[in-house]
Order: C-alpha cells, then structure tokens, then sequence
C-alpha cells in the first residue's frame, strides 16, 4: 500500500517537473507574446507596490511628526485644527456626506479672545483630571549667535514647566530646564540638535552663552536628533527652548498669544478631560448657557484619524487604477493561454494517448499562466526598486520597498495568474486524444 502510493506520487512529481520544464521553454520559445502577457501584469503590480510603499512612507512620515507631541495631548486654542460645527465639534469625512468639505472660517475664529498665561493658571488650579498643563508661546524667524557664528531662520519657544512630559523633548546633552529655573524665569536654554551643531561646529555647547536679541542665555542641553516630517507640528531639530519670563523679557510681550496644552490623568477618558476642560474654560470666561465657545479644545488624536482616513481613501484609489491594469492583464494571459492550447492541440492529443492525465494537462497550463504572472510581478516590484534607488528622496524620509509589499504583489499577480489561466487549462485537459491528434 504505501509503494503504491510512494510509485504514485513520485510519477506526479516527475509529471509536474516536465510539465513546467515544457512550460519554460515554451515561454522562451515565444518571447514576444510573453512580454505581451508580462505587460499588464507589470503595471498593475508596479502600481500597487508603488501606492503600499508610498502610503507606508507617508504613515511612517506623519507618525514621526506627532512623536513631538504626547499621544493624549489635548491643547486649548484659539484656532482649531479642524472646521467646527456650529456646536464647536470639530468636522471630519465621518460626519456624514459632504461635511468633510465645510470651509474654514478662520475670519471667525480670528475675533476668538486670545488663550493668555492667567487661563493656564486657572485650570492648573482648578482641574481635578490633568496631570500637568504647559503654557508656551513662540517666536519664529529669530536669530541666536554664539561668538562669530550665527543661525536664523530659529523658532524660540518660550515656556512653563512640564515641557518635557508635553513636548517630548528627550535630551541628547546635558540636561532638562528645572522646574525652579521655570518658575524663576531663568535666563537658559535647550538647543535643537540641527541649531547646536550649526552654533558650535563640534564644540561642547553646555555651559556656553548663547545671545538671542542682544540678551545672554546659558545653554544647559541639546535635544536628541529627530529627523524630518512632512508634517512638522513641532520641529525640534532647529528649536531653540527657554522658560516664559525670560521669553517676556527676550521679545518684550506684556501678555503673548499663546498655546496652552493639557496632559490627563492615567486611566481618565479623553471625553470626560475635554468636558472638563470646556467647563474650565467657559467659566473663566463667563461665557452664559446656550453661547458657543470662543476657544477649540483640539485632539491630536482627531487629527491621526483624519489622515489615516485621507491614507485609506488614496490606498483605495490605487486599487481601482490597478485593478484595471490587472485586469487587462488577466484577459491577456487567458487570451495567449487560448492561443497556446490551440497551438498546442496536438501536442495535447499525443499526451494524452499515451496516458497523460488531466491534472497533467492543467498543470502544464496553469504552470504557464502563473510563470507569466509572477515575472510580470517580479518586474513591477524591480521597477519600484529602481525608482526608489534612482529618485533623489532626502535621507530623513523612509521610504523603502518592505518584504511585505513585495510579498503583497507577488500573492496577487500569483491569483490573477491561476485565475486566467483556469478556463484555458480546463479546455486543454477537455480535449479529446483522438480529436487533438487529427485536428489541423
């Protein structure tokens, strides 16, 4: 019983081996109707290799540009993120057909009460679910020199205590600004690692005077290097970090516009902190039951989601525009596969006189179909490569061709493949001997 069965599938193998070594030189014996069947494949593949590995480069971009921030952040604004409803919701492509196009009304949110140093002080006081709550302000295009060197082009950001839990900033040399240092307006800084590197070419900054508008500040750290984002909420790199007081004193603001952001408790909901947070702040304002809100409490959270969701919607596009490729892809393998059998017929004929089963017969075709599909695959995927090794993509960006991408493409190009040539295999192994043998 078991020889039987050894004898038996060793015949298959043998069987399957000469059907695809048959198969092989039949593509190689007819080159230009394989590059013909190659061609559809190839784009469709190109183009959804090409669309996973850029919506992967974007994901991984966007994700890179929120690590500055804390992933439960909730900030208080004068401008929201997003369009508001008339109840102060903020509007996404969830809240129903066409709401996701509303326009931004920035002429009124521009006559919203600015977000001031005192309404920091109230919630940080009166709410029980933050953790910590970190009022800054920010001044951009600013130069800072150290000696004869000089850096433009700076965001100085001017804050309270609790930067380093809010903001992220991780530090690479020296150390954090204290909280004393915070609250006494201490005349120090944190450099981004870019505007370190730049100020000092090599030289130890810690300890160092650093000029910003004439006024002397020691520098006590350089933040750890971060890289580029195509979203830049908060660029560290080229940041330069200092306590409010001084930052007053710096650009000479009685009361800044500023931002003020809000970390909640361990284990408490974003909804019920940014019910708090409302109620807080309707209440410093004296604003009456039944008025809208003349400030935005925005979640960075909402703003992840919306972009994944704009990241779907191109990653569905791509696989309509490569579905057709595919497509036509699939018919131009079935079709060459049809004119291969008919080429073939008595070929087929003579196989299965001399005993060749089906299985035989649709394996030789389907080996055939599916060889055709994954070079085509395997040619998208080589063109990707060689786009992304040709093309000039800053280092900061990651962008590469994942295994699973290659994978992905390889898997589908592999089912259109067995799927056109199904029909054409069926129809060969159909045939009868006698009837194959004697056909012109």
């Amino acid at each position: 019983m078991l020889k039987s069965l050894a004898r038996r599938g060793r015949v298959v193998l043998i069987q399957l081996r000469e059907g695809i070594t048959f198969t092989w030189n039949e593509l190689k014996n007819n080159k230009f109707r394989t590059f013909l069947s190659l061609l559809g494949v190839s784009i469709g593949i190109f183009t959804i290799v090409a669309i996973f590995t850029a919506i992967d480069a974007l994901r991984s971009n966007v994700k890179k540009g929120f690590e500055s921030l804390a992933s439960n952040q909730v900030q208080v604004s004068k401008w929201p993120m997003m369009p508001e409803d008339e109840n102060g919701n903020p509007i996404t492509g969830n809240d129903g057909p066409g709401r996701g196009m509303v326009e931004y009304r920035w002429w009124d949110y521009m006559k919203r009460p600015d977000i001031t140093i005192n309404e920091y002080k109230y919630l940080k006081a009166n709410s029980h679910l933050a953790d910590d709550f970190f009022f800054s302000y920010s001044a951009g295009n600013k130069t800072i020199k150290y000696n004869r060197n000089s850096s433009g082009g700076v965001t100085i950001v001017c804050g309270t205590s609790a930067m380093d839990k809010v903001l992220k900033v991780s530090i690479d040399k020296g150390r954090m600004i204290t909280k004393n240092e915070f609250d006494a307006g201490s005349f120090v800084c944190i450099l981004g690692n870019d505007l370190a590197s730049s100020l000092f070419q090599g030289e130890n900054p810690i300890g160092k005077t650093v000029k910003i508008n004439g006024y002397p500040l020691t520098v006590v750290g350089v933040t750890q290097k971060q890289g580029g984002s195509m979203i830049d909420i908060f660029e560290t790199d080229k940041t330069a970090f200092t306590t409010y007081l001084a930052g007053q004193s710096l650009f000479s603001f009685r009361e800044p516009d500023g931002e003020l952001d809000a970390l909640p408790k361990e284990g408490v909901s974003q909804e019920d902190f940014t019910a708090e947070l409302i109620q807080l702040m309707r209440q410093y304002r004296r604003i009456r039951p039944g008025q809208k809100n003349n400030f935005s409490i925005n979640q960075f959270s909402t703003l992840e989601g919306m972009i994944d969701q704009i990241l779907g919607v191109i990653r569905t596009v791509g696989w309509i525009i490569a579905a057709f490729s595919l497509l036509i892809g699939g018919f131009g393998i079935a079709n060459i596969m049809f004119v291969s059998v008919k080429e073939r017929t008595k070929i087929i004929g003579i196989q299965k006189a001399l005993g060749a089963k089906r299985y035989f017969i649709m394996t030789q075709f389907l080996a055939e179909a599916l060889i055709l599909a994954v070079a085509g695959a395997l040619v998208g995927v080589l063109i990707v490569a060689l786009i992304l090794w040709i093309a000039p993509i800053p280092a900061e960006y990651d962008v590469h061709l994942t295994l699973g991408n290659i994978l992905s493409g390889v898997a589908i190009a592999s089912a259109i493949g067995i799927l056109s040539g199904l029909l054409p295999a069926w129809s060969a192994a159909r045939l009868n001997p006698v009837d194959a043998i004697n056909s012109k």
